[in-house]
């Protein structure tokens, strides 16, 4: 059996419903997935139970955004099995208003561009913990300005650095979140590592053994990396997951749930871990 251990929700910025993702991952037949919403635990609970009543493993937990402080990038940790949520608060709300305050300069660029009312925009966003740029260009497709959410326009309006309407949004910084994941009971695996060039920091992490494990299959990634990162997880005794990094229609590549995965090898392993945190 196989575990999707990377899944959004339009609890963040995917578009499925927290039971529609249980109800597709039971026809899929995943033994489990876990929700891993932006910055949020919120539904999380709410998905375990729901799991449960349709015979779907629901592992909680939530992809931080941060910043690696010394190089300036970007770095995704994924947050699972963590016993006490409630400690992360704080860190959840930091990052949501961080991001609103961004995104709220971005919402006034877009609507001096284009013509639609604020309403289409919040309506794609209803449910969600914040707006974000896929539910504007879901308002700009329904507007008539765009046929796909990623394409021309989203990198014309959102290239990093380069878009009309571009935003940058200072995240915590890296070491920092995984500390404060310990804290709680959680444990910390880098989402991703060559998305944004991050083998420098998976290393230091990896040899400091500040880190949990490594996402080593996910869709942007190629065979090359898929290696590099299994043998770097075993030099360190790093749990390996793997995920579709679901988000329905708002995924940069189309890959259906289960497309890429965690084995049950790994999957016990990591509970192992989080018994012992």
């Amino acid at each position: 059996m196989a575990a999707d251990l990377h899944c959004h929700t339009k609890m963040s910025d995917g578009t499925v419903s927290i039971e529609e993702l249980v109800m597709l991952a039971k026809k899929r037949g995943l033994s489990a997935i876990a929700v891993t919403d932006h910055d949020t635990f919120a539904g999380a609970g709410r998905a375990v139970i729901y799991g449960k009543r349709k015979g779907i493993e629901v592992i909680p937990g939530a992809e931080f955004s941060t910043t690696d402080g010394k190089t300036g990038r970007k770095a995704h940790i994924l947050c699972y099995c963590c016993p006490h949520p409630d400690r992360l608060l704080g860190l959840c709300h930091q990052i949501a208003e961080t991001r609103k305050r961004a995104t709220l300069i971005m919402l006034q660029k877009v609507l001096r561009l284009y013509q639609i009312p604020v309403e289409m925009i919040t309506h794609r966003a209803q449910g969600s913990t914040n707006i974000f740029k896929q539910h504007i260009m879901h308002a700009l497709m329904d507007a008539g300005y765009a046929d796909s959410i990623f394409g021309e326009l989203y990198d014309r309006l959102f290239a990093p650095g380069e878009g009309i309407a571009y935003v940058p949004v200072k995240y915590p910084e890296t070491r920092d979140v995984i500390q404060q994941i310990h804290e709680a009971g959680g444990l910390a695996v880098l989402a991703h590592p060559a998305e944004y060039d991050s083998y420098d920091l998976l290393l230091e992490l990896a040899a400091s053994h500040t880190l949990d494990g490594i996402e080593v299959a996910h869709p942007r990634g190629v065979p090359d990396d898929e290696k590099c990162f299994t043998a770097l997880a075993k030099q360190y005794g790093l749990i390996m997951t793997g995920g579709s990094d679901f988000h329905g229609m708002y995924s940069q590549q189309m890959n259906p749930l289960g497309s890429y995965s965690t084995d049950d090898v790994q999957l016990n392993m990591m509970k192992r871990m989080a018994e012992s945190a």
